[in-house]
């Protein structure tokens, strides 16, 4: 048999290969077609897919393979999900998702599409982001596909600072639902336990009157911000008073520390189950993971590559050589070694890209293990450097960065 036809075939199949990875299970033992490819009435050829079909752990047989149109795959796909973890209410949140900060209009439904495809089932979005119809557009287009239910999706946003006011809740969360548009929304979160003020966008004294009107940063040219006295707290009876309307399965917090937590939690009627926070080789949050885990909040960590974008990135772990040498006995990434290593601490990780490679590289994380000695050597790295300070609210009442967790 001709060298290049086998090995134009092993590309073929390799391609097919990703094709499998974005076929849901309720799609299972569909027939995927490989067009353009050589008549396949040679005994060896017959043979040589099946040895490359070996190598992914698909099996077939003569039955599965025609001579002209090539039907290879009349099978299941290998696929997994990835794994959920069960919050404290009995919801099931998937241990990785997709981070949207940052990342707007055409890109961000890109690269929700490309994320679903690659096999997430988490997104993570929030108000301020600008983005929650990108990331509703994108979720809706894979159901209109027929790749996902929007019952196989978990679907995060959160509250922002501005909306803070017991009154101005529920404007906020229909805003937040509107632009998602998904019939539901799985989690929301309090950002963070800090209050602004609200000013027009029109910068007159006039109130706003719809959230849309609201100056989402009420920063000032000489560096102060418009802060409001609105005790979290309210604001939280505010959101659970939400979980009436059924449009919400679960709320959460995101920045609390310790003691905000704990004050949070005396006055509770419906406690948190997620506390999404920063967290990374470099920052590695041991402390509140176990804090939180005590108290059965589940932690989601935002930034966990490190944001290696950043042009101080020299430091972060998955820059470091050993993280090289790791991912390569394991034959993986760095960027997968560094996600493991927060997954096997017990926390969810949301990395961000818009990059479809970079996605379906990030998700690659559940079929290998980092052992004891590599996450102690990784431990090493922890420096206790914060990435987001939000520094301009150091001197807010509420600041949630002033204590060790």
């Amino acid at each position: 048999m001709d060298r290049s036809m086998i090995n134009n075939l092993t590309k073929e199949i390799d391609e097919l290969k990703y094709q499998l990875e974005e076929i849901e299970q309720r799609e299972l033992n569909k027939s995927i077609n490989i067009n353009g490819l050589p008549q396949l009435n040679d005994e060896e050829q017959v043979q040589a897919i099946k040895d490359v079909a070996q190598e992914l752990n698909i099996e077939i047989d003569n039955s599965d393979i025609c001579v002209s149109a090539v039907t290879l795959f009349n099978i299941e796909s290998n696929t997994k999900a990835p794994p959920t973890i069960r919050l404290s209410n009995g919801y099931e949140i998937p241990a990785i998702g997709l981070g949207t900060s940052r990342a707007k209009e055409n890109d961000c439904e890109q690269a929700v599409k490309d994320a679903i495809d690659a096999g997430y089932r988490h997104i993570d979005s929030a108000y301020s982001y600008g983005n929650e119809k990108e990331v509703g557009n994108g979720v809706r287009a894979k159901i209109d596909e027929g790749v996902i239910e929007r019952e196989d999706m978990f679907i995060t946003t959160k509250l922002w600072n501005t909306f803070h006011d017991p009154a101005d809740v529920p404007l906020a969360f229909q805003k937040s639902f509107d632009n998602l548009n998904l019939t539901y929304i799985d989690l929301y979160l309090l950002h963070w336990p800090m209050a602004y003020g609200k000013i027009n966008k029109d910068r007159s004294n006039t109130p706003p009157t719809d959230i849309e009107d609201v100056v989402i940063r009420p920063f000032f040219d000489n560096g102060t911000y418009a802060a409001a006295e609105i005790d979290y707290l309210d604001t939280w009876r505010a959101m659970e008073k939400l979980m009436e309307s059924g449009k919400i399965r679960s709320i959460g917090i995101s920045n609390f520390n310790s003691q905000q937590i704990d004050r949070l939690l005396s006055v509770a009627t419906i406690k948190p189950v997620v506390n999404q926070v920063e967290c990374h080789p470099n920052f590695n949050q041991h402390k509140l993971i176990k804090f939180c885990a005590a108290r059965n909040i589940t932690v989601t960590a935002y930034s966990p590559l490190g944001q290696p974008n950043n042009s101080d990135a020299v430091s972060l772990a998955i820059n470091d050589p050993k993280i090289a040498e790791i991912a390569a006995a394991h034959n993986k990434l760095p960027n997968q070694v560094v996600l493991r290593y927060t997954y096997q601490n017990g926390a969810v990780v949301i990395p961000k890209s818009t990059h479809k490679d970079r996605i379906r590289s990030n998700i690659d994380i559940f079929d290998f293990e980092l052992s004891q000695v590599e996450m102690e050597f990784i431990d090493g790295l922890n420096t206790n450097s914060r990435l987001v300070a939000f520094n301009h609210t150091i001197r807010d009442e509420n600041y949630p960065f002033g204590i060790e967790f």
